[in-house]
């Protein structure tokens, strides 16, 4: 009997805690899932081939390179800072590469990390100018926006274009894992990893004495993760594989969620985006961790940069510009990221690309016209920034 009324008050404190969370809006990458759910239900009924195993994996491909952008993007948003110069970054360091690569013939691994290289300088560098001369990072940003494209164009000259042949460089968009043991090899793991951090973080808690989700719960949302991985898996194996890049996205979402979320360093990006005198009087070295996140960011806009060229074969003086920064900061704050700095997941930067992607994709399967596809995209992004202006309301009224 005793056993029967822990169990219900588990479970009672639990959905009184979920209800907490959802009045403080601190579920805000909730109701985006609804909404990507209702827009492919929306696309498919208009177009059957919308949920077909080659449109989704086709679609994961598509935004592979967005969504790594807006995984940087985030970084500098939980500062309450932005980068505008992270998409044309991301251009010149994809240009970096295909010129040592194409035009001097460095090997492509050698290549890739040279790009890499430049953008972590190039993040340093605006990291400096900001803390150090203490220039708003819009005015710095925007100054390397325009800047890194002059220097995209001089570093490209009168080629404009380099088409990319390397192996190793086409391969990254372009390899699949054919064989499913290794798909749900990577399936299985990261489902044990998560479950393994729940665990960690129930048994940390109780050992603290702090209330704590009851294993049922945990294992519920295991259960749920294990079934989403399971249906992602089965779909790319029902077209041609588990894309390599679609596994680099990921990854890279889950090691910035890890980093910002459990270790010291990522507690502190917090602090200074939550309320940086306070982090300040707290010892928290303010400066240093602006810097080191500028660079963070301009490191993983290579990386999308590196993605992009990969799957388009070829680096142009157009790399990095047009929407791609637009679309990313949007797909940050779709998925639930706060403009205010302070919080937000590394996981907004998969469900808002998701989101953006999807009106894409699902637009141009039904021939709609541009015009119509930018206002749909710009509605979904100011309806993110009201729940976010909301729940910023509801947190100050609740701490008042």
């Amino acid at each position: 009997m005793n056993t029967v009324s822990n169990d219900f008050s588990s479970v009672r404190g639990t959905l009184v805690h979920f209800r907490h969370r959802l009045e403080l809006a601190d579920l805000s990458s909730l109701p985006i899932v609804i909404g990507l759910c209702a827009i492919w239900l929306i696309f498919w009924l208009a177009n059957d081939k919308f949920l077909s195993p080659l449109n989704l994996t086709n679609l994961m491909l598509q935004i592979a390179a967005l969504g790594t952008l807006a995984t940087g993007i985030f970084v500098v948003l939980l500062l309450g800072e932005i980068d505008l110069s992270a998409g044309i970054v991301s251009g010149l360091c994809a240009a970096v590469m295909a010129v040592l690569n194409v035009k001097l013939g460095v090997p492509g691994p050698l290549a890739v990390l040279a790009g890499m290289l430049i953008g972590s300088l190039i993040g340093l560098f605006q990291g400096l100018l900001i803390t150090r001369l203490r220039i708003p990072s819009f005015i710095v940003t925007l100054a390397g926006m325009i800047g890194w494209q002059g220097a995209l164009l001089w570093v490209l000259g009168s080629t404009g274009t380099l088409n990319l042949r390397d192996s190793f460089i086409t391969g990254i968009a372009g390899t699949f894992f054919k064989e499913m043991i290794v798909g749900f090899a990577i399936g299985a793991a990261l489902v044990i990893g998560y479950a393994a951090v729940l665990f960690l973080d129930r048994s940390r808690r109780l050992a603290a004495r702090l209330p704590a989700a009851s294993v049922q719960f945990l294992a519920a949302r295991i259960m749920i993760v294990a079934a989403i991985v399971s249906s992602a898996l089965m779909i790319f194996y029902a077209d041609r594989g588990l894309p390599l890049a679609v596994v680099i996205f990921v990854g890279l979402v889950i090691l910035i969620d890890w980093l910002t979320k459990r270790t010291v360093y990522g507690r502190h990006i917090f602090a200074v985006g939550g309320h940086a005198e306070s982090a300040r009087r707290a010892g928290i070295q303010v400066d240093r961790v602006r810097i080191s996140v500028f660079a963070l960011s301009s490191l993983i806009a290579a990386i999308a940069g590196v993605l992009a060229a990969s799957r388009l074969l070829a680096v142009n003086q157009s790399s990095g510009s047009s929407d791609f920064l637009l679309n990313a900061i949007a797909a940050t704050v779709i998925g639930g990221t706060s403009l205010f700095g302070g919080r937000g997941s590394a996981w907004s930067a998969l469900i808002g690309a998701l989101v953006i992607g999807s009106i894409s994709n699902g637009m141009d399967l039904l021939a709609f016209e541009s015009s119509l596809k930018f206002m749909i995209t710009a509605a979904v992004l100011l309806a993110a920034l009201t729940i976010d202006a909301v729940a910023r309301r509801r947190r100050e009224a609740a701490g008042r």
